[in-house]
This record gives C-alpha cells, sequence and structure tokens, in this order.
C-alpha cells in the first residue's frame, strides 16, 4: 500500500515528538496567577490582566505540568511565552509627537491627533488597547496582546511618519531619526566647496 504524504508527516510526529524543540530551550515558567489549558488545537491562556488563546498546529505537542510548559516548537513556544507575559505584565509600545502644535488626547474610544494636518484625526483603538498620554506628546500603548500593541503603534506612526529633514511627525521612544540636510545647508556646503577650490 502507497504511504501518503500526509501519514508520513503524522508518522514523523509520532516518532520524534518534542525533539524538534531548539537545544537547551526551557519549559516557559508561569507566573503566580497564570494558568495554561490546552485543549484540541488551542492553548488558553489566562492570568491577572486577561485571558488569551494560541492556535497550535496538531503536530506540536504542549506538556502542561504544574507552572511549568513545555512546547514542541520555537514559534509556538514564542506564542504561549508571549501570552503568559501578556496576561500577567502586558506589553508597552512608546510613541513621541515631534513637530509645533503636533498633541494627542484621548477619547471615549482612541485618541484626536493634530499632526499639522488641516483637521484633527481620529483614532480609534481596537478592542483590547488602551493608552496613556503625558504632556500632549507622549504615547504609552497598552494591551495584553503583543502583536496587537506593536501593530496599533505602527499604524500610529504611519499616521505622520517621521520626516527626515527636521524630524517632524511620530517616532517610536527609542528611534533615531536619521536626517537629511536642507537646500539651504546643501547650498552652503556647495559654496564652501567652490570658494576652496578658487
Amino acid at each position: 500500500m502507497k504511504r501518503t504524504k500526509r501519514s508520513l508527516e503524522e508518522n514523523f510526529w509520532e516518532r520524534f515528538g518534542n525533539k524538534n524543540m531548539p537545544i537547551g530551550k526551557k519549559p516557559i515558567q508561569l507566573k503566580e496567577g497564570v494558568t495554561v489549558e490546552k485543549k484540541d488545537s488551542m492553548v488558553t491562556v489566562k492570568g491577572p490582566l486577561g485571558e488569551l488563546t494560541v492556535p497550535i498546529p496538531a503536530q506540536v505537542k504542549v506538556q502542561i505540568e504544574g507552572s511549568e510548559v513545555t512546547v514542541g516548537r520555537g514559534t509556538e513556544y514564542a506564542l504561549i511565552r508571549n501570552a503568559t507575559l501578556g496576561v500577567s505584565e502586558g506589553f508597552t509600545k512608546e510613541l513621541e509627537l515631534v513637530g509645533v502644535g503636533y498633541r494627542a488626547e484621548k477619547t471615549a474610544d482612541g485618541l484626536k491627533l493634530n499632526l499639522g494636518y488641516s483637521h484633527p484625526i481620529e483614532f480609534e483603538f481596537p478592542e483590547g488597547i488602551t493608552a496613556e498620554v503625558e504632556g500632549n506628546v507622549k504615547l504609552k500603548i497598552r494591551g495584553i496582546d503583543k502583536q496587537l500593541v506593536a501593530q496599533t503603534a505602527a499604524q500610529i506612526r504611519k499616521l505622520r511618519p517621521p520626516e527626515p529633514y527636521k524630524g517632524r511627525g511620530i517616532k517610536y521612544a527609542q528611534e533615531i531619526v536619521r536626517r537629511k540636510p536642507g537646500k539651504a545647508a546643501k547650498a552652503l556646503v556647495g559654496a564652501a566647496g567652490a570658494g576652496g577650490g578658487a
């Protein structure tokens, strides 16, 4: 009887199981108040800040023993680990508004942003995302889902990416904007070069 590709894959996972886990990868240590439960192809992670579910392929083994969780593949390991951190500590992305008159205000559903356009921009948060506004120019985007926090921060930054001449726009708190010299600076450099050659 000819073996199908599917049966070969199933046989592989049955024989090798967690052997595909990176060498030295320790089990995930659950913090106090965090629980993990696997049912069918879903892993549910609960903690003080909320609840997250992580889809897991059938061939990836997840073992839960007390306060330790062992995951049979790197990608799923990272997803479950991030979920345990999210429901216990949460994730934050910080943004800064740079520019005269640029400011942000919290609204009932998100943010009202003045970014140098003819009218303010209303940005609505997806479910599970909150923000703090400091001094109208610093934003802290918070949530338990790491990917959603990063995605929301990127969407806000995209509303006015920092321009390369004066650095005006929305940037990540630790982001270094590479500046380009303006036309006036280029003219001075050109004049200096011409004068030096005389």
